[in-house]
């Protein structure tokens, strides 16, 4: 089971370890990450699931697809390189470790 470490805006950090199989939203949301609002439920139609990969992180993923990027448009104050939606994240045993921070605010 992986571990992954979200740092909050305030600085805080919250290690949860999520299962295999689930986005990286849903381990956020079952964990009761604040500021991971996914208000569309994982439907990749809202950017309220917005984080910040860690730089190091950033390569081990596949590239965005269109409608991600599409979406990202609408977050707050996103990033071209780090910015992802974590409902577009599939959690499996190289998520480990992973370190993604959660913005200080998003899309309303």
């Amino acid at each position: 089971m992986p571990k992954i470490l979200f740092q909050l805006p305030d600085g805080s950090k919250m290690d949860v370890a999520a299962d295999n199989g689930i986005t990286l939203m849903e381990a956020a949301r079952a964990a009761n990450v604040s500021g991971i609002d996914a208000n569309c439920g994982g439907a990749c139609a809202c950017s309220t699931c917005h984080v910040y990969v860690d730089p190091e992180w950033v390569s081990r993923f596949p590239s965005r697809e269109d409608m991600e990027a599409d979406m990202l448009d609408f977050a707050i104050d996103p990033d071209e390189t780090t910015s992802r939606l974590a409902c577009q994240l599939k959690i499996d045993d190289s998520f480990n470790g992973l370190l993604v921070r959660v913005p200080n605010e998003q899309a309303p």
